[in-house]
Protein backbone atom coordinates (compact mmCIF):
# COMPACT_ATOMS: atom_id res chain seq x y z
CA UNK A 1 0.00 0.00 0.00
CA UNK A 2 1.48 3.05 -0.98
CA UNK A 3 0.41 6.46 0.71
CA UNK A 4 0.43 10.05 -1.28
CA UNK A 5 0.43 12.77 1.11
CA UNK A 6 -0.95 15.78 -0.55
CA UNK A 7 -2.31 19.42 0.66
CA UNK A 8 -6.20 19.41 0.36
CA UNK A 9 -8.77 18.33 -1.78
CA UNK A 10 -7.94 20.23 -4.63
CA UNK A 11 -4.62 18.62 -4.68
CA UNK A 12 -6.04 15.50 -4.09
CA UNK A 13 -8.51 15.64 -6.74
CA UNK A 14 -5.53 16.79 -9.18
CA UNK A 15 -3.06 13.68 -8.39
CA UNK A 16 -5.98 11.59 -8.20
CA UNK A 17 -6.50 12.71 -12.21
CA UNK A 18 -3.44 12.34 -12.85
CA UNK A 19 -3.56 8.64 -11.87
CA UNK A 20 -6.51 8.10 -13.81
CA UNK A 21 -5.51 9.94 -17.04
CA UNK A 22 -2.14 7.87 -17.24
CA UNK A 23 -3.70 4.67 -16.88
CA UNK A 24 -6.02 5.93 -20.12
CA UNK A 25 -3.69 7.30 -22.22
CA UNK A 26 -1.38 4.45 -21.86
CA UNK A 27 -4.47 1.73 -22.04
CA UNK A 28 -7.12 3.47 -24.23
CA UNK A 29 -9.59 0.49 -23.94
CA UNK A 30 -8.98 0.14 -20.12
CA UNK A 31 -11.34 -1.09 -17.67
CA UNK A 32 -12.49 1.75 -14.95
CA UNK A 33 -14.21 1.01 -11.65
CA UNK A 34 -15.38 4.66 -10.65
CA UNK A 35 -17.20 5.40 -7.30
CA UNK A 36 -20.05 8.16 -6.30
CA UNK A 37 -20.50 10.61 -3.73
CA UNK A 38 -18.79 14.08 -2.71
CA UNK A 39 -14.82 12.75 -2.42
CA UNK A 40 -14.49 12.04 -6.35
CA UNK A 41 -16.46 14.75 -7.91
CA UNK A 42 -13.15 17.17 -7.77
CA UNK A 43 -11.41 14.33 -9.70
CA UNK A 44 -14.15 14.45 -12.51
CA UNK A 45 -14.31 17.80 -12.68
CA UNK A 46 -10.32 18.12 -13.48
CA UNK A 47 -10.57 15.05 -15.55
CA UNK A 48 -13.44 16.74 -17.80
CA UNK A 49 -10.67 19.44 -18.18
CA UNK A 50 -8.16 17.36 -19.70
CA UNK A 51 -10.64 15.91 -21.78
CA UNK A 52 -11.50 19.50 -23.09
CA UNK A 53 -7.87 20.16 -23.73
CA UNK A 54 -8.03 17.01 -26.13
CA UNK A 55 -5.23 15.69 -23.48
CA UNK A 56 -7.58 12.56 -22.58
CA UNK A 57 -9.86 10.49 -25.06
CA UNK A 58 -12.69 7.89 -23.50
CA UNK A 59 -13.72 6.54 -26.31
CA UNK A 60 -12.68 3.15 -26.10
CA UNK A 61 -12.89 3.11 -22.23
CA UNK A 62 -15.25 0.83 -20.21
CA UNK A 63 -16.55 1.51 -16.10
CA UNK A 64 -17.94 -0.27 -14.12
CA UNK A 65 -19.56 1.49 -10.70
CA UNK A 66 -19.43 0.31 -7.34
CA UNK A 67 -22.79 0.66 -6.19
CA UNK A 68 -26.19 1.75 -7.02
CA UNK A 69 -29.31 2.63 -4.27
CA UNK A 70 -32.05 -0.41 -4.49
CA UNK A 71 -35.39 1.30 -5.55
CA UNK A 72 -34.74 4.01 -7.79
CA UNK A 73 -35.32 4.03 -11.43
CA UNK A 74 -31.80 5.41 -13.13
CA UNK A 75 -33.57 8.62 -14.23
CA UNK A 76 -34.52 9.28 -10.62
CA UNK A 77 -31.82 12.62 -9.76
CA UNK A 78 -30.63 10.58 -6.26
CA UNK A 79 -29.51 7.60 -8.48
CA UNK A 80 -25.99 7.05 -8.99
CA UNK A 81 -27.23 6.35 -12.58
CA UNK A 82 -27.74 9.80 -12.81
CA UNK A 83 -24.98 11.13 -10.81
CA UNK A 84 -22.65 9.43 -12.85
CA UNK A 85 -23.99 10.93 -16.21
CA UNK A 86 -24.68 14.64 -14.42
CA UNK A 87 -20.86 14.81 -12.99
CA UNK A 88 -18.60 12.76 -15.62
CA UNK A 89 -20.39 10.84 -18.32
CA UNK A 90 -22.23 13.70 -20.18
CA UNK A 91 -19.43 15.77 -19.84
CA UNK A 92 -16.78 13.25 -22.01
CA UNK A 93 -16.69 11.15 -25.16
CA UNK A 94 -17.33 7.64 -23.16
CA UNK A 95 -19.62 5.74 -24.88
CA UNK A 96 -22.62 4.98 -22.87
CA UNK A 97 -22.98 1.80 -23.55
CA UNK A 98 -19.82 0.96 -22.03
CA UNK A 99 -20.88 2.64 -18.55
CA UNK A 100 -22.37 0.33 -16.45
CA UNK A 101 -24.01 0.54 -13.03
CA UNK A 102 -25.96 -2.39 -10.60
CA UNK A 103 -29.65 -1.85 -11.42
CA UNK A 104 -31.47 -0.80 -8.47
CA UNK A 105 -34.70 -0.36 -9.99
CA UNK A 106 -34.73 -4.42 -10.19
CA UNK A 107 -36.52 -5.39 -7.49
CA UNK A 108 -35.00 -8.90 -7.57
CA UNK A 109 -31.75 -8.28 -5.53
CA UNK A 110 -30.47 -11.78 -6.05
CA UNK A 111 -30.96 -11.73 -10.00
CA UNK A 112 -29.72 -8.28 -10.11
CA UNK A 113 -26.59 -8.57 -8.01
CA UNK A 114 -26.09 -11.92 -9.92
CA UNK A 115 -26.31 -10.09 -13.25
CA UNK A 116 -23.95 -7.33 -12.49
CA UNK A 117 -21.48 -10.02 -11.28
CA UNK A 118 -22.01 -11.36 -14.54
CA UNK A 119 -21.15 -8.31 -16.08
CA UNK A 120 -17.98 -7.29 -14.41
CA UNK A 121 -16.33 -10.93 -14.84
CA UNK A 122 -16.96 -11.37 -18.15
CA UNK A 123 -15.04 -8.00 -18.50
CA UNK A 124 -11.88 -9.21 -16.59
CA UNK A 125 -12.69 -7.00 -13.82
CA UNK A 126 -11.03 -3.91 -13.94
CA UNK A 127 -7.87 -2.48 -14.20
CA UNK A 128 -7.70 0.82 -12.41
CA UNK A 129 -10.62 0.86 -8.93
CA UNK A 130 -11.35 4.37 -8.00
CA UNK A 131 -12.74 4.43 -3.94
CA UNK A 132 -13.67 5.99 -1.24
CA UNK A 133 -13.68 5.35 2.14
CA UNK A 134 -16.62 6.22 4.53
CA UNK A 135 -16.67 7.12 8.27
CA UNK A 136 -16.93 3.69 9.24
CA UNK A 137 -14.25 2.38 6.86
CA UNK A 138 -16.96 1.21 4.07
CA UNK A 139 -15.69 0.86 0.95
CA UNK A 140 -18.32 1.24 -1.94
CA UNK A 141 -21.49 0.58 0.08
CA UNK A 142 -19.51 -2.67 2.10
CA UNK A 143 -20.31 -1.82 5.87
CA UNK A 144 -18.35 -3.11 8.81
CA UNK A 145 -19.70 -7.35 9.25
CA UNK A 146 -18.52 -9.93 10.61
CA UNK A 147 -16.80 -11.45 7.15
CA UNK A 148 -15.65 -10.19 4.02
CA UNK A 149 -18.36 -10.10 1.08
CA UNK A 150 -17.65 -11.60 -2.26
CA UNK A 151 -19.71 -11.12 -5.23
CA UNK A 152 -22.40 -8.28 -5.80
CA UNK A 153 -24.89 -8.09 -2.81
CA UNK A 154 -27.57 -5.97 -1.44
CA UNK A 155 -26.94 -4.47 2.08
CA UNK A 156 -28.89 -2.42 4.45
CA UNK A 157 -26.93 0.75 5.21
CA UNK A 158 -26.00 1.84 8.39
CA UNK A 159 -27.03 4.43 10.53
CA UNK A 160 -24.11 5.97 9.95
CA UNK A 161 -23.69 6.04 6.15
CA UNK A 162 -27.60 7.15 5.74
CA UNK A 163 -26.54 10.25 7.95
CA UNK A 164 -23.66 10.59 5.82
CA UNK A 165 -25.48 10.39 2.57
CA UNK A 166 -28.71 12.86 3.99
CA UNK A 167 -26.67 15.87 3.11
CA UNK A 168 -27.39 14.91 -0.78
CA UNK A 169 -31.28 14.38 0.13
CA UNK A 170 -33.85 17.20 0.71
CA UNK A 171 -34.94 15.15 4.32
CA UNK A 172 -32.87 11.94 5.79
CA UNK A 173 -36.03 9.89 5.70
CA UNK A 174 -35.68 10.37 1.74
CA UNK A 175 -31.98 8.37 1.83
CA UNK A 176 -33.08 4.76 0.93
CA UNK A 177 -32.11 2.14 3.32
CA UNK A 178 -30.30 -0.64 0.72
CA UNK A 179 -28.17 -0.34 -1.67
CA UNK A 180 -26.41 -2.97 -4.49
CA UNK A 181 -22.53 -3.45 -4.04
CA UNK A 182 -19.90 -4.95 -5.47
CA UNK A 183 -18.24 -7.46 -2.61
CA UNK A 184 -14.88 -6.91 -1.25
CA UNK A 185 -13.45 -9.92 -3.19
CA UNK A 186 -14.98 -8.73 -6.59
CA UNK A 187 -13.30 -5.00 -5.88
CA UNK A 188 -9.75 -6.89 -4.70
CA UNK A 189 -9.73 -8.52 -8.09
CA UNK A 190 -8.71 -4.89 -9.64
CA UNK A 191 -5.33 -4.84 -10.94
CA UNK A 192 -4.80 -1.31 -9.52
CA UNK A 193 -6.78 0.59 -6.66
CA UNK A 194 -6.52 4.13 -5.95
CA UNK A 195 -8.40 4.98 -2.73
CA UNK A 196 -9.46 9.02 -1.86
CA UNK A 197 -9.46 10.25 1.42
CA UNK A 198 -10.05 14.23 2.32
CA UNK A 199 -10.91 15.55 5.86
CA UNK A 200 -10.78 15.19 9.45
CA UNK A 201 -13.96 13.17 9.83
CA UNK A 202 -12.27 10.37 7.97
CA UNK A 203 -8.94 10.61 9.93
CA UNK A 204 -9.53 7.75 11.88
CA UNK A 205 -10.60 5.07 9.12
CA UNK A 206 -8.12 6.08 7.29
CA UNK A 207 -6.06 4.85 10.55
CA UNK A 208 -7.47 1.84 10.56
CA UNK A 209 -7.69 1.23 6.73
CA UNK A 210 -3.72 1.61 6.83
CA UNK A 211 -2.44 0.46 9.82
CA UNK A 212 -4.97 -1.42 11.83
CA UNK A 213 -5.72 -4.99 11.79
CA UNK A 214 -7.16 -6.53 8.41
CA UNK A 215 -10.64 -7.26 9.61
CA UNK A 216 -13.97 -7.30 8.11
CA UNK A 217 -15.26 -5.19 11.09
CA UNK A 218 -12.94 -2.49 8.58
CA UNK A 219 -14.05 -3.67 4.87
CA UNK A 220 -11.23 -0.81 3.82
CA UNK A 221 -8.39 -2.98 5.90
CA UNK A 222 -8.45 -5.37 3.55
CA UNK A 223 -6.32 -3.34 1.06
CA UNK A 224 -3.48 -3.70 3.01
CA UNK A 225 -3.32 -7.05 1.04
CA UNK A 226 -3.78 -5.77 -2.30
CA UNK A 227 -0.35 -5.79 -4.24
CA UNK A 228 -0.94 -2.41 -6.02
CA UNK A 229 -3.24 -0.06 -3.80
CA UNK A 230 -2.16 3.87 -3.98
CA UNK A 231 -3.84 6.09 -0.96
CA UNK A 232 -4.56 9.83 -2.04
CA UNK A 233 -5.17 11.64 1.38
CA UNK A 234 -4.83 15.11 2.39
CA UNK A 235 -3.10 16.30 5.60
CA UNK A 236 -6.26 16.32 7.61
CA UNK A 237 -7.49 12.36 6.44
CA UNK A 238 -3.88 11.38 7.33
CA UNK A 239 -3.59 13.21 11.15
CA UNK A 240 -3.96 9.94 12.96
CA UNK A 241 -1.34 7.93 11.03
CA UNK A 242 2.58 8.15 11.56
CA UNK A 243 4.37 10.39 9.77
CA UNK A 244 7.13 9.50 6.87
Amino acid sequence: MKIVSVRDYDDMSRKAANIISAQVILEPACTLGLATGTTPIGCYKQLIKWYEKGDVDFAEVSTYNLDEYRGLTHSDPQSYHYFMRDVFFDHINIDLARTHVPDGSNPDAEAACAEYDRIVREAGYVDLQLLGIGRNGHIGFNEPDEVFSKGTHCVDLTPSTIEANSRLFERAEDVPRQAYTMGVQTIMQARRILILASGSDKAQAVHDMCYGPVTPNVPASILQLHTNCIVVADEAALELCPKA
